[in-house]
């Protein structure tokens, strides 16, 4: 008989005589199930949390950073740059002519959580004039823009969600004496880190500074960025580079998506381990089970070959409901929760590429739980298991 022909006989007869032992195959579709839950819902984290920090990234903006800078917290550019990194070529204007190049200014600042009354971090940044032409995704939700030269801010609806000072009216006391709340504001599709904004230059007399972490560039369009790349390149007086915002965002989270991944991985190799064990376990009972019809099939001209690829194809085919089935679960149960590690709020995001990697997480499991007993299966003689029956 054909090889390919006897694996399609043999697996036939294998899921047709599935209802003969469904405690068996319940066991092994629950623990695929249990364990793809787990896994799908753990990426959900890191895709939630990239999801929340790209929701505002645009191809056209640009952020400019000293060479070598790992972060805008650690970029440092000095007043002179800023007219000629206007002056370059790629860079869009205003209604009036001028470059839309804001200078920026980062703080790290300590506040105190509603919830618990803990210390949690947030970011006062300093923008230029006419900051909105550069972050178009701004809108103010109540209250009023800060006016520049005066100690006051406006705070994302996220800090006065989260901490405590952050309401319209609010004082707040910071570097060179109380500042004021004046406005909240929200930025686009996300919401972002904890951040509040204030005038650049009141910003760096109040720290007392004289210099800029990064200035962002609104491009003509995507494609420019080349052309000012090179522009920045060509003159060694500039001692600074350029780089997609997507770029930099992806760098600033790449610690926390690590720690994500990594819990995520290790939580699902653990599950994966005690699902193919019952997997192994299930498999085992069911070869066992049917060493009289796995004997009388090999005496009659079925190959060794044949029958450890049908076991094999079986435990995949009895791994697929299960990885359905906890994907499943997982996008009902878990898309679209909230959920704030390390500070850091998003909402989980079951996306098809985590259902890929959940499915091939199972059917893995399924290959590597049936392999055991597909062996044990063809090293039975057959005239042993004709005799032990």
């Amino acid at each position: 008989m054909n090889y390919f022909k006897q694996i399609a006989g043999l697996v036939r007869i294998n899921i047709t005589t599935l209802p003969q032992r469904w405690t068996l195959f319940a066991t092994i579709v629950i623990g695929v199930a249990c364990a793809v839950g787990v896994l799908v819902s753990l990426l959900a984290m890191g895709a939630g949390a990239r999801q929340e920090a790209m929701g505002n990234v645009r191809e056209d903006r640009v952020t400019v950073m000293s060479i070598g800078a790992q972060s805008p917290m650690l970029s440092d550019i000095s007043r002179d740059a800023v007219p000629m990194i206007g002056d370059l070529p790629g860079i869009r204007r205003n209604p009036a002519g001028q470059p839309i190049a804001l200078p920026q200014a980062q703080v790290s600042m300590d506040a105190i959580k509603k919830a618990d009354g803990g210390p949690m971090s947030f970011v006062l940044g300093g923008y230029g004039p006419n900051f909105l032409e550069d972050l178009p995704e701004f809108h103010l939700t109540s209250g009023r823009l800060f006016t520049p030269g005066l100690h006051e801010l406006v705070a994302s609806t996220k800090c006065a969600r989260q901490l405590e000072g952050f309401e319209v009216g609010d004082k707040r006391s910071m570097a060179g004496g109380d500042w004021t709340v004046v406005g909240q504001f929200r930025m686009g599709s996300s919401e972002g880190i904890c951040m509040a904004l204030t005038d650049v230059d009141t910003l760096n007399s109040a720290f007392g500074r004289n210099s800029y972490n990064t200035i962002s560039v609104m491009l003509d369009s995507p494609g420019s960025f080349d052309l000012l790349t090179k522009a920045i390149q060509a003159d060694p007086a500039f001692k600074v580079e350029a780089k997609r915002e997507r770029e930099v965002v992806e760098v600033s989270m790449k610690p926390l998506i690590g720690m994500l991944n990594f819990l995520t991985y290790f939580v699902g190799t653990i599950m994966a381990l005690a699902a193919t064990l019952g997997a192994v376990n299930s498999l085992y009972a069911i070869v066992d089970s049917r060493r009289r019809e796995l004997a009388t099939l090999r005496a009659i001209g079925f190959g060794n070959t044949s029958v450890v690829t049908s076991i094999l194809i079986e435990s995949i085919i009895l791994a697929m409901p299960g990885a359905l089935m906890g994907a499943a679960l997982a996008w009902f149960l878990f898309n679209g929760f909230a959920a704030s590690p390390f500070g850091f709020s998003f909402k989980l995001a079951v996306t098809p590429p985590i259902v890929g990697i959940g499915i091939g997480w199972a059917l893995a499991m399924g290959l590597v739980g049936g392999l055991l007993p597909a062996l044990r299966a063809a090293r039975i003689p057959v005239t042993f298991a004709l005799r032990a029956l």
